[in-house]
């Protein structure tokens, strides 16, 4: 391919080094809500055989199996417990997630992902059969964020068990499993397979001295809530687990598009003759020390919108100049993986600035933005689903039914007022606040000064003034839930209380 023909469909056709990079953002996230990452997420690790594309189908299925019984008076299936009324009961009372307001003329089956059966039929992310698997997202995340792939792949094995059901569940998790699986679900749960080609691991350099990188913290914090799981229900801890994976995926995404606009950077200075030299120089260019991706209490869709759009600037230089460089017969023959990769690419670059500059590139670039400007403001495309998959991962269920508002307690972000204009305000919900107190503390053994939550907060890119805590919603919700010890000797005055026993909170290093 060359330039000429990328700038026919940008957005389509990446160079091979670009796609092939482990920091790129791969598959494209779009709409998915936390229930939706974590009914992918079953999908991905235990059903190899479900496609996401055959959840809707399959919720529809059921439905009319379900209806065709109960019109006929039919008897449930061998090995059910429960009659047909009953069931239908279950699956539209029970277990049922709350439906968007746009959705409520809609039929369809959605419930709340509690054991893994419950994801054959339910917790796609479009109701059609082109949904984007957000489980091999998270797995990407999980790879990248561990050292090496045996340490993934250990991980990725104590989550497989960790979800799965067994004699260490609650009773109603174990009845539900079989009662699922005796309706029609009898795919076995195992581990699937793990292609090498969907994931990888940064180099062990980059591993080492990259400071800030919220897929590692969310490593960490799986462990800490795969070692917590055996202290409460099923139902509360996978809330847990939605709490967290909710705020690491939007984390994790916001770095993502921050390491690619400091590449491009890097790169268009290269190109001006500058840019880094050397891996090291290379690392503080394009990995961030630390990061304010939104500020506690204050909006935050506008930040990662900012963050979204030079995403798409950068993806946009940097697939132009990688053409360029082919059309120019100095194919880049390496990789952007790494502090190396992207050090090697500079200073290819500056090796081959006439070429480059005979192949029109800054004219090329400034006419493909200027063709795709309204994708680069986020309003369509590749940003704008970003920006939704932020909006409904970390906001709050707005629920079509009014009575059921209060049904996600586990939201990173809310409603500043009740208007449908009303701006979107960093405060996390309890189930949130009890999740992240609880990784924080992992491993500490005992109380901590409230700047702990602060840290481990700002690992993930939210930025909260330890003095405002005593006073804010934030402060209110760890007295509420008894996380807090008012002591006039700690920082604020606040220290924090593990909400789990001491022994049940190790920290396994990834």
């Amino acid at each position: 391919m060359t330039l000429a023909e990328y700038r026919q469909a940008p957005w389509k056709n990446s160079h091979r080094v670009y796609k092939d990079s482990s920091l790129a953002i791969s598959p494209a996230p779009e709409y998915a809500s936390s229930e939706v990452l974590v009914a992918s997420l079953y999908r991905i690790i235990g059903f190899e055989s479900v496609s996401e594309g055959s959840v809707p189908q399959a919720g529809r299925d059921l439905e009319q199996r379900l209806q065709k019984r109960r019109d006929k008076r039919q008897r449930p299936p061998d090995g059910t417990t429960l009659g047909v009324e009953d069931w239908n009961a279950v699956l539209h009372g029970v277990l049922e997630s709350p439906k968007l307001p746009n959705q409520s003329a809609k039929r369809f089956l959605q419930v709340t992902p509690l054991i893994p059966s419950l994801a054959h039929f339910s917790g796609s992310a479009r109701l059609s059969s082109n949904s984007w698997p957000a489980g091999s997202f998270v797995r990407r995340m999980v790879w990248l964020g561990s050292r090496d792939h045996e340490a993934a792949q250990a991980l990725w094995e104590d989550l497989f068990a960790a979800l799965g059901v067994d004699g260490q569940d609650d009773v109603f998790a174990r009845w539900l499993e079989q009662e699922t699986a005796a309706w029609g679900n009898h795919t076995p749960w195992q581990l699937a397979p793990v292609p090498k080609s969907e994931v990888a691991n940064l180099s062990n350099d980059d591993f080492d001295n990259v400071r800030f990188m919220p897929a590692r913290q969310f490593v960490r914090d799986l462990h800490a809530l795969i070692q917590a799981k055996q202290a409460m229900t099923r139902r509360q801890w996978t809330s847990l687990l939605e709490a967290v994976l909710r705020l690491a995926a939007v984390a994790h995404v916001t770095w993502l598009c921050d390491v690619q606009a400091r590449t491009w950077r890097s790169l268009s200075e290269a190109l001006a003759g500058g840019g880094p030299i050397g891996t090291d120089a290379t690392r503080a260019a394009a990995f961030p020390d630390k990061a304010q991706y939104m500020t506690y209490g204050g909006k935050a869709l506008h930040g990662l919108k900012d963050k979204a759009s030079s995403y798409l600037s950068a993806r946009l230089g940097i697939n132009a100049l990688l053409w360029s460089l082919s059309d120019a017969s100095v194919p880049y023959p390496g990789d952007i993986s790494s502090s190396e990769g992207i050090a090697s690419l500079c200073q290819h670059i500056r090796d081959n600035r006439q070429a480059l500059a005979e192949a029109g590139i800054l004219a090329a670039l400034a006419d493909i933005r200027e063709q795709e400007a309204r994708a680069l403001n986020c309003r369509k495309g590749i940003g704008a689903n970003l920006l939704e998959f932020a909006r409904h991962a970390l906001g709050q269920r707005q629920t079509a039914i009014q009575l059921l508002r209060g049904y996600d307690q586990g939201y990173v972000l809310k409603k500043k007022g009740n208007s449908p204009s009303s701006p979107w305000v960093v405060s996390l919900g309890p189930v949130a606040v009890l999740a992240l107190v609880h990784c924080a503390l992992s491993g500490m053994g005992g109380p901590r000064s409230i700047h702990r939550l602060g840290q481990h907060l700002a690992s993930y890119g939210i930025v909260v003034d330890r003095q405002d805590i005593a006073r804010n919603d934030l402060g209110h919700q760890l007295r509420m839930l008894g996380l807090v010890l008012d002591s006039p000797d700690a920082e604020s005055g606040m220290l924090l209380l593990p909400p789990f026993p001491a022994n049940l909170a190790t920290d396994k290093e990834e």
